[in-house]
């Protein structure tokens, strides 16, 4: 004998409530969605289409201010930041050096990998588009710094100018 479950009333009007939270309608568009976005970035990979929204290289648009730093930061927000000759540039705070410690744990990740150490130089350099932006020719990282906010850019544009 099949053993069938009868709702009592406060059940059943459950069930009816969820089977009308999410629309099937919604659902196959989601689906639909996913689909499109499949396509649409398999043909970007098979034709070798170019990254679009990456920002201009420095052949495309030329470096008009450079500077080599060392950055060392600590996980309570506090860094400090160092020329290549070991000269203090600037001792931030943990309310003002967030962001730079911040970066300073992405170059150990980045650099970890190749079996450097966070603190070896890093190249602070000012486009002539206005832009800020950090490059490690070791391990090829860059950071576009204008996509953190204007004040994380500035905090690494005063040090362009100390």
């Amino acid at each position: 004998m099949a053993y069938t479950r009868s709702y009592t009333k406060p059940e059943q009007k459950l069930v009816e409530r969820d089977k009308e939270m999410v629309p099937t309608i919604l659902v196959r568009a989601m689906f639909v969605l996913c689909v499109c976005v499949l396509i649409i970035v398999s043909y970007a990979r098979l034709t070798d289409r170019p990254l679009e929204a990456m920002p201009p290289s420095e052949a495309e648009v030329p470096v008009v201010q450079e500077r080599v730093i060392r950055i060392f930061g600590q996980m309570d927000g506090s860094a400090r930041v160092l020329d290549v000759d070991g000269n203090l540039i600037a001792n931030l705070g943990p309310t003002e050096g967030g962001f730079v410690a911040g970066i300073y744990r992405v170059l150990e990740r980045e650099r970890g990998a190749v079996g450097l150490h966070a603190s070896e130089p890093i190249r602070l350099v000012r486009f002539s588009d206005g832009r800020i932006g950090l490059r490690d020719d070791v391990t090829d990282f860059r950071a576009e710094l204008f996509g953190f906010g204007a004040d994380n850019e500035a905090v690494f544009a005063r040090l362009l100018e100390e």
